[in-house]
């Protein structure tokens, strides 16, 4: 017969592995697919490799501000294209004769007379002074070439051929009405201003700006600029071991990256650089599965806390390369302390460090800013991890934003003096970045409720709206079974001392102990702390009394789930009897049924047995608080002591401890609280005596 259980375990294992190796795979696609550089380096540090030669020939690549300086001299000096168009001058050289006549005709017998008595010989003037203006060139200037001068030098094409001349050899066209006014006003004839308007009207640019042969000439004379200095030679040593890195050294390496990236890359696979990345992204992840297993199983074992964890590393490694792609954005701006506040919140430190760290290193590989984005980025998980970051709290968790803002901006400002030594150099620009950081932190607040309700996680806030005593479930609690609501403060107390002293969530096991003995609300009456008097389990069977007394487990779970107690509430409901014995019932009746043989089974709680922490505190702080009531009336230091040390051995020796994560040391702790508390609740008090003559 096939376990299916067994199958389905397998088929979900399966499916598991699949996710993270699909996770490993996506991360492995968004790295870059060429060829990096090995070395870090910087102007004015000193060079801590091996000496290093070159590997073969390259050109010393000019500084990007020496190519800009270079650029922008050529482009000053750069003689853009005209084109001479000798159509127009013909065309208009044509209609004259008409535009004479008709300006001729508006003048008969009025004025202009020596215009009257020699018309042909103004005639033949103005169309050889329009055919000289032609010859010369008017010309009309391209916006971006106003104000450049009369010594500014532009080409002019004119039948196939190109020929260089300053501005102060041409005429622009704004300069046409001055050039006729002065040349008219010589006198040569009396009446030569007759010909102004004919001459304004038909003089017009023929020498017209040529974008597109500009365009295309001032690309190949930027093509043909010389990117290289000098030369390099194989063997050459470039920077020795211990040798400061000047500006002539950074230029070297500077233009040794671009060469060896270049030509590696041409003569490499990108396959081979695919299965690089892919090695790498399977090591860090692999490494955080074996972290997972190893000290969070039961996150590894939970699919929705398993997709929370590789959504936020998914999510933030994908941000990176897009801020990566994006040409206006800096890395500085992405919020990297969302996931270690978020990952703090629902679990413990050393989770949300170490997640920190996987998102780090993987962004490292994405990014070229190097050793001093990843000490910051660490550094900031430091400061996290040494926090107390209170999502309850406002003011606390704003104060918190401004410790991470001050750990960048110090941690920057102590690496940019490292590099620069200086102020001078200094990019103020970084902070803007950083407060942006800072700013998009602050979104892990509104984002810890949405997560509660999307991964069915636990936050410090919803403990605290838990433990309000006006909610439904408590006040059901006080009125049904009044009795088991005050064992259950007593337990809270207890439990959650204990708890604070190892170091253990508090909070939760507060909580949870208001919660544990919910069940019994279902039949009150037969739980002795309700009773007053009478007791109903003397109408019934040992074997039915046990039923009922289990049964409050059960009933607990159903009533949490119909009130929507979160998981791990419910946890601790099915576990703080662990599998132990209702030990009463089941001598009772081993007593009266020697020789028939008892099934243990039927007198069992059904368990799980505590695996965590705080569920092993509330067990023992449950079974000793009930233990003291019942049996501790005017007790002794030492009977309290005789107490908690025999019901934590009886836990030991049962087992019911072997899944806690509570170390023996942590349990020793544990008892001393216990027997501090108890000492304080059975304190001796004192007798007052009876007023004289008083009846009581």
């Amino acid at each position: 017969m096939m376990n299916w259980k067994k199958i389905l375990a397998y088929l979900r294992q399966s499916l598991q592995y699949l996710f993270l190796l699909g996770v490993v795979v996506f991360i492995s696609l968004l790295f870059p697919n060429n060829i990096r550089f090995k070395y870090r380096y910087e102007i004015g540090q000193i060079w801590y490799y091996d000496d290093l030669s070159a590997p073969f020939d390259f050109g010393i690549r000019k500084t990007d501000a020496e190519i800009s300086k270079e650029l922008t001299d050529l482009k000053q000096e750069f003689s853009p294209f005209y084109r001479q168009d000798d159509s127009i001058a013909g065309l208009r050289l044509r209609r004259y004769d008409t535009y004479y006549d008709q300006q001729f005709k508006t003048i008969e017998g009025r004025q202009f007379p020596d215009v009257q008595r020699f018309p042909e010989v103004y005639r033949s003037y103005g169309k050889k002074m329009l055919g000289r203006i032609f010859e010369r060139g008017i010309v009309a200037l391209d916006t971006a070439h106003h104000n450049r001068g009369k010594n500014f030098v532009i080409n002019i094409l004119r039948n196939g051929s190109a020929s260089q001349q300053t501005l102060s050899n041409l005429t622009t066209y704004g300069e046409i009405r001055r050039l006729l006014l002065d040349s008219l006003r010589k006198k040569i004839y009396p009446d030569a201003d007759f010909l102004f308007p004919i001459l304004e009207e038909l003089a017009v640019s023929n020498i017209c700006y040529d974008r597109t042969l500009t365009e295309e000439s001032q690309q190949q004379m930027i093509a043909s600029l010389e990117q290289y200095q000098g030369m390099v030679r194989k063997g050459e040593l470039i920077v020795p071991r211990g040798g400061v890195i000047t500006s002539v050294v950074l230029q070297k390496l500077e233009s040794l990256k671009e060469n060896y990236e270049r030509q590696i890359t041409e003569r490499s696979s990108q396959w081979g650089i695919l299965l690089g990345y892919f090695l790498i992204t399977l090591m860090i992840i692999g490494m955080y599965v074996m972290y997972l297993r190893l000290y969070h199983f039961r996150v590894f074992q939970h699919v929705n806390e398993l997709l929370f964890l590789f959504s936020a590393i998914l999510i933030f490694t994908y941000f990176v390369y897009l801020v990566g792609q994006i040409e206006n954005l800096n890395i500085y701006m992405v919020p990297f302390a969302v996931v270690p506040i978020v990952i703090k919140t629902f679990y413990d430190n050393w989770l949300a460090l170490f997640t920190h760290l996987v998102i780090v290193l993987l962004a490292s590989f994405l990014t070229s800013h190097g050793f001093e984005f990843t000490f910051l980025q660490i550094l900031v998980g430091m400061v996290i991890l040494l926090i107390n970051i209170d999502p309850r709290n406002w003011t606390r968790f704003f104060n918190s934003i401004l410790y991470i803002f001050f750990a960048y901006s110090v941690g920057y400002f102590a690496l940019d003096l490292i590099e620069h030594g200086g102020f001078e150099q200094f990019d103020w620009t970084i902070y803007k970045w950083i407060f942006i950081n800072a700013f998009l932190t602050l979104l892990a607040f509104p984002l810890i409720p949405l997560l509660e309700r999307v991964f069915g996680f636990t936050s410090a806030v919803a403990l605290v709206e838990l433990s309000d005593m006006n909610r439904p479930l408590l006040q059901e609690l006080a009125l049904k079974a009044p009795g088991t609501l005050q064992h259950s403060l007593q337990v809270a107390n207890l439990a959650e001392a204990a708890a604070r002293r190892v170091g253990a969530n508090h909070l939760l096991v507060r909580v949870a102990a208001l919660y544990h003995d919910i069940g019994k609300t279902v039949m009150p009456e037969y739980f002795i702390e309700n009773q007053s008097g009478y007791n109903p389990h003397n109408e019934l069977s040992y074997l039915e009394s046990a039923r009922i007394i289990i049964g409050h487990i059960p009933e607990g779970e159903k009533m949490a789930r119909r009130y929507r107690l979160p998981k791990v509430l419910i946890d601790f409901i099915l576990t703080h009897h662990g599998t132990t014995l209702v030990e009463y019932f089941y001598r009772k009746y081993l007593q009266e049924n020697p020789d028939v043989p008892a099934e243990d089974w039927l007198f069992c709680y059904p368990g799980p047995k505590p695996r965590t922490k705080e569920e092993s505190i509330l067990m023992l702080a449950d079974s000793i608080e009930a233990a003291a009531k019942a049996t501790l009336k005017n007790p002794t230091p030492e009977d309290i002591q005789i107490l908690v040390e025999k019901i934590v051995a009886g836990k030991l020796a049962q087992g019911q401890l072997d899944d806690s994560l509570l170390t023996f040391q942590e349990l020793e702790r544990c008892k001393t609280v216990f027997r501090q508390i108890l000492r304080s609740v059975y304190h001796a008090r004192i007798e007052y005596p009876e007023r004289p003559g008083s009846s009581n």
